[in-house]
């Protein structure tokens, strides 16, 4: 790069700070709130996949206007073979303070030790019940809750801590196991984060209906293991934080649905395919790809990037949520969650 710019903001004055990016749009589940049921569903082709070099390029130039952390994520990106390499190839990145990965679990068992080695330094695990029939409902493939639970333990032993476990309370389906997962977390030692049921994408046939509150989820969990709210490290950050008051760590809630936090978004999203996605809602992404491989010079693709982002006046949740409060809330199609990561 032979032009140093100023970090961008978007028109409501936010920064980009946090880099999504989704190795591979395919999955070894097919959870019912985020893939497709269809297992004859035809994903990327490979040629069509951004390569670890270009993966590589485009992250060390988000970090150029400022990005501080990269999380990867798919799909399943434990699927993306040799992932290990990217790792290594990201941590190298000059400015990046931060490179975390959010998996399914069911390939950690083996890979955890090799992804530490690489240089990752945490993970973040899906896991949304345990329970082992209903875990299977949830990941529509009756697969084993116990080699998901193997993966968390061995991504505890080799230090990618500390692990956070994703939730995603759904109403009738897994809320009644709130307080049970967060008795899981507290003995593993891990941060269980409860997320309220989203509509992302469209092949989850979201209804508000299903939405368990973070209030509610934190009543639950304070009704048995009293806690008190703690500070955000940084205002960006998606999860409001507790901490137990008997010292058996943290857990958190992510408010997309009732108490959304679109002022303070800060993340950007690279889809498999070389997308730029400027919100999880979005309709469509911008091309990066494309330029990429014409043989766009470093400079060229971060004057785009940059235009991409000052131009940024996504605020999904916060339209979703009033529109919801007045009665008047249409679905509307999204880019699936498979495709653009978490």
């Amino acid at each position: 790069m032979s032009v140093t710019l100023e970090p961008p903001r978007d028109l409501l004055d936010r920064p980009m700070s946090d880099l999504r990016i989704s190795v591979t749009d395919r999955c070894n589940f097919r959870c019912t709130f985020c893939m497709p049921s269809d297992r004859a569903y035809k994903f990327l082709p490979k040629p069509q996949i951004l390569s670890f070099e270009e993966v590589t390029r485009l992250a060390r130039l988000f970090v150029g206007l400022g990005v501080e952390k990269i999380r990867l994520s798919g799909g399943e990106p434990l699927l993306r073979s040799e992932i290990e390499h990217l790792v290594a190839s990201l941590v190298a990145i000059d400015g990046l303070k931060d490179l975390a990965l959010t998996t399914n679990a069911y390939l950690l068992p083996r890979m955890a030790e090799s992804l530490r080695r690489a240089g990752l330094g945490r993970v973040t695990v899906s896991l949304h019940s345990l329970d082992a029939a209903t875990f299977g409902r949830i990941n529509g493939l009756d697969l084993d809750l116990e080699r998901v639970l193997a993966g968390i333990r061995a991504a505890v032993r080799a230090g990618l801590t500390p692990v956070k476990l994703n939730v995603v309370v759904m109403q009738g389906v897994n809320d009644h196991e709130v307080v049970d997962l967060a008795r899981f977390g507290r003995e593993q030692g891990c941060v269980v984060r409860f997320i309220e049921y989203m509509d992302v994408g469209t092949v989850n046939e979201w209804d508000p209906e299903k939405v368990v509150s973070a209030q509610q989820i934190v009543e639950r969990v304070d009704a048995v293991f009293p806690l008190e709210p703690i500070a955000k490290v940084r205002p960006g950050d998606v999860a409001n934080r507790y901490r137990y008051r008997d010292g058996g760590g943290e857990l958190g809630v992510i408010t997309s649905v009732t108490q959304p936090f679109c002022g303070d978004c800060s993340r950007v999203r690279l889809s498999a395919e070389g997308k730029l996605y400027t919100c999880l809602f979005a309709a469509g992404g911008h091309d990066l790809k494309t330029p990429l491989r014409d043989g766009a010079s470093d400079d060229e693709l971060l004057e785009r990037i940059r235009a991409i982002w000052t131009r940024r006046a996504d605020r999904y949740s916060e339209e979703r949520t009033a529109a919801l409060a007045a009665g008047r809330f249409v679905p509307a199609e999204k880019v699936e969650m498979f495709r653009i990561g978490g």
